[in-house]
């Protein structure tokens, strides 16, 4: 499976583009808006992009996603039910953070821990990973050691856990039970900032490194 990283939005969101080399067939994961960006990217590639994937729905992951889907006549999967509550807020996120007002919109499927997704012929493993959001998904491609993981997990840092329903302990346990037990070998994709794994996040994570016990 293939991958390009596609910065969004003043907050630059990690928005990423994955897709299958066999058949060309992709994902959009996180369109949280700049939309120009992602459709250059979609050409630049030469796939066919056939989904959505939401990992959560603040505003900076999602707001793109009712025009895109609209755009292209693709379904959108993800994230897990208890984020809806943040989708029907996407109008008043808009406002708070200055962002173009988005359609409201409803995944075509929601996404439950242990589920899978495709992309062309590669299958993604579904970890459900709450706590910086109570829905939020993380996408694991076993195959190539990738970790698609939103803004649960940083280099050096972890997501936030101040916004409505978002809680630091159940977001620890969320890294520790889900994520590191994928392997330190494990690469991942954050919602913001540099690439990095597992491995290293456990060793120098000052927030959940094993130190910490």
């Amino acid at each position: 499976m293939n991958y390009r990283i596609i910065p969004v939005t003043p907050f630059q969101q990690n928005c990423s583009l994955i897709w299958c080399e066999k058949t060309r067939r992709a994902a959009v994961v996180d369109p949280g808006g700049d939309l120009e960006k992602i459709r250059a990217a979609v050409a630049e590639e030469g796939v066919t992009v056939e989904k959505i994937l939401l990992t959560h729905a603040h505003i900076d992951h999602a707001g793109g996603t009712a025009e895109l889907t609209k755009e292209l006549g693709i379904p959108i999967e993800g994230p897990q039910k208890e984020d809806n509550f943040w989708i029907v807020g996407l109008p008043q996120q808009a406002q708070m953070f200055g962002f173009p007002a988005p359609e409201v919109f409803t995944p075509d499927r929601w996404l439950e821990d242990g589920q899978q997704v495709t992309v062309g012929n590669q299958t993604l493993e579904v970890l459900h990973c709450p706590g910086h959001t109570p829905g939020h998904v993380v996408f694991y491609h076993k195959e190539s050691g990738l970790a698609l993981v939103g803004d649960v997990l940083f280099h050096g840092s972890i997501g936030r856990t101040d916004f409505p329903k978002g809680d630091h302990a159940t977001l620890i346990r969320s890294i520790r039970e889900q994520l590191f037990p994928l392997g330190d070998e494990v690469a991942f994709i954050p919602g913001h900032g540099p690439m990095s794994t597992f491995g290293r996040e456990r060793a120098t994570n000052p927030f959940v490194s094993d130190h910490r016990g």
